[in-house]
């Protein structure tokens, strides 16, 4: 039987979509919460990532170790990540266990948020913030986007910062979690073999209670930094150095051809700065990447070398950027469509990868598309619809951001 659609709406604003598939063995479900660091005030950065911990601590009906306990007991592949845009809570299991996992998935959205709770994994996440301070390409990437963004809360950092995150109470959290976490702020994405009327009977009994709180998002106006920075770093040996330009946003659909420009140019293998710069031996690392985000874009290119490369390494990420346009061939977009479609088809195979696509799509832009008709976009995509994309979002890279040994 072939994959159908489901699609529900409870009388709260809870949305509930699902791809059924009757011969597959297993199924998955995932709250998408949309809300991330961008919806943060600066006072409060890093609540959302905060809260994906505060899950996880227990509830009214259950502690933090009967919540894993549970989770286990069912054998499920359970998970939680929190990005600048959005929260997502899932797990993927035996397709009879799915109605026990949504009911401990539906008993963590509604966290306890106890004070002694809050207090403990505070210094967790501090602790979290100074392992990834460590990290040079982590901070670089943190660093790059504070100055693209500006003022904008998308460059707010997902983890908060020492002062935001050690400034914060409990009860500024959970008025943000009321707000935010609303039931027409979520949506519950299903796939696999699984009985839709059944799972959204179940959800309106376990959530049918959620508030509706008409949480929105703000727009403000994108004004792209444009500056050079360095950092230093006292316990690395190596140059970095980061590149930010404009790219498509999410919602438009060229943002197919801007993930196809950014492989091309800086894939871990086959592309321009693979053979440029990995296998000349010039730098041990050279990528792009194209972050689509809610009404706005970034291309991101990033390279590690000695640093008494570092100028060439530069100058080779400029040159091979400049030329992408007029370098570009047939060879180029048979390789790369195909490589994007067995990404896309690769994460469809499972109702867990099912799951987190529709979840996901439906988060950022409220509406479904299958992955037939996604592997469809993906293969109409042209060598001119690759052109114009690039001539509309140019690699004009307006931040640049290094990173080198402290000096002694």
């Amino acid at each position: 039987m072939a994959v159908t659609y489901e699609k529900a709406t409870l009388d709260n604003g809870l949305t509930i979509i699902a791809e059924v598939d009757p011969a597959a063995h297993s199924a998955a479900g995932g709250f998408f919460v949309r809300t991330g660091a961008r919806d943060e005030t600066g006072e409060l950065m890093g609540v959302s990532h905060f809260l994906e911990h505060m899950m996880f601590k227990g509830t009214d009906r259950r502690s933090a170790e009967e919540v894993d306990r549970d989770f286990d007991d069912l054998g499920a592949n359970h998970n939680a990540f929190t990005t600048s845009e959005m929260t997502a809570f899932y797990a993927h299991c035996l397709a009879e266990h799915l109605p026990a996992a949504e009911d401990v998935l539906t008993d963590i959205l509604r966290p306890a948020i106890r004070q002694e709770d809050f207090d403990a994994e505070k210094k967790v996440i501090l602790e979290e913030i100074a392992m990834y301070r460590d990290h040079p390409v982590w901070s670089l990437y943190e660093r790059a986007l504070e100055v693209w963004y500006g003022d904008h809360p998308l460059s707010h950092r997902v983890l908060g910062t020492d002062e935001t995150v050690g400034g914060m109470n409990r009860d500024d959290m959970l008025a943000y979690f009321r707000h935010r976490y609303s039931a027409d702020n979520t949506v519950l994405a299903l796939a696999g073999n699984l009985d839709f009327d059944r799972m959204v009977d179940r959800a309106r009994e376990h959530c049918g209670g959620w508030e509706r709180t008409g949480a929105t998002r703000a727009y403000p106006e994108v004004r792209p930094g444009a500056e050079r920075f360095a950092m230093t770093m006292p316990t690395v040996n190596r140059h970095y150095v980061m590149m930010v330009a404009a790219a498509p946003p999410l919602q438009d659909d060229r943002r197919y051809a801007a993930s196809m420009l950014a492989q091309i140019l800086g894939d871990t293998e086959g592309s321009r700065f693979y053979w440029s710069l990995v296998e000349t031996g010039i730098a041990e690392e050279a990528q792009a990447q194209y972050d689509g985000r809610d009404g706005t874009g970034d291309f991101i290119v990033y390279a590690s070398c000695g640093p008494e490369d570092a100028e060439r390494v530069e100058s080779l990420l400029r040159d091979e950027s400049a030329r992408l346009v007029e370098s570009l061939d047939e060879d180029d977009l048979v390789r790369v469509r195909s490589k994007v479609a067995t990404a896309a088809a690769l994460q469809g195979e499972l109702p867990g990868g099912r799951m987190r696509r529709i979840g996901q799509r439906w988060t950022s832009l409220g509406r479904y598309r299958s992955l037939e008709d996604e592997l469809a976009v993906i293969d109409a995509v042209t060598l001119d619809d690759l052109r114009a994309t690039a001539e509309a979002f140019p690699f004009d890279w307006g931040v640049v951001g290094t990173l080198d040994p402290e000096q002694g």
